[in-house]
């Protein structure tokens, strides 16, 4: 399999840590949807990050449902299996992914938008959105233990590291670190970890 995409994307890096804790071999292509465009739109004509090739040829896209994919693939998950887990698991997930979609959009605004054309009301919709998923998960994450090795992680604490570290890199001024203390912490403690030092968000 090959993993199309930059592990500056939150979306491409949570694909990334997953199938190296799945355990499934994959060659990894760092290859931009906006610097790279014509070769990724060669590989995937809806030119979406992550992308995954599979064996046979089929291209699949959308972080969640190519993990969904991997899961299958390895014959095990990173999801809970008990309901009331699973259920939380769920929450904390979409709240990550809610915070990360948040971000990306005021990330565009403002760089891919002329200054004269950014919408000061719109930018601060969003931010405000930001800040509500990210209280949300400070909140459900308070019982969380700091993760000491791979094996422990689950699809919420991947996607929970990766959605903060990306915040922080991309809209630290926005999002002030100190008011999210577990989610600091936890993102910390993950990014000490093999599998994520392995893939970098700064990997270019």
């Amino acid at each position: 399999m090959k993993l199309i995409g930059m592990l500056d994307s939150p979306y491409v890096r949570r694909t990334a840590i997953s199938l190296k804790l799945l355990g499934l071999p994959f060659e990894h292509a760092s290859v931009s949807v906006f610097r790279h465009f014509d070769q990724f739109r060669a590989i995937n004509a809806v030119v979406k990050a992550p992308t995954l090739v599979c064996d046979d040829g089929t291209v699949l896209i959308d972080s969640t449902l190519i993990i969904d994919y991997a899961e299958a693939l390895a014959g095990r998950s990173l999801m809970p299996a008990a309901i009331a887990e699973r259920q939380h698991a769920l929450r904390v997930i979409g709240l990550a992914l809610a915070a990360c979609e948040k971000a990306v959009q005021i990330v565009y605004e403002h760089n891919l938008r002329p200054t004269e054309k950014v919408h000061g009301p719109w930018v601060e919709r969003v931010h405000s959105q930001l800040l509500a998923a990210l209280e949300a998960l400070e909140a459900e994450w308070k019982d969380a233990p700091l993760p000491v090795d791979a094996g422990e992680l689950t699809q919420a604490g991947v996607t929970v590291a990766v959605a903060w570290a990306f915040i922080q890199l991309m809209v630290p001024d926005r999002v002030p670190a100190a008011d999210y203390p577990r989610l600091v912490a936890y993102s910390a403690a993950a990014e000490q970890l093999g599998v994520f030092r392995e893939l970098p968000m700064d990997a270019a």
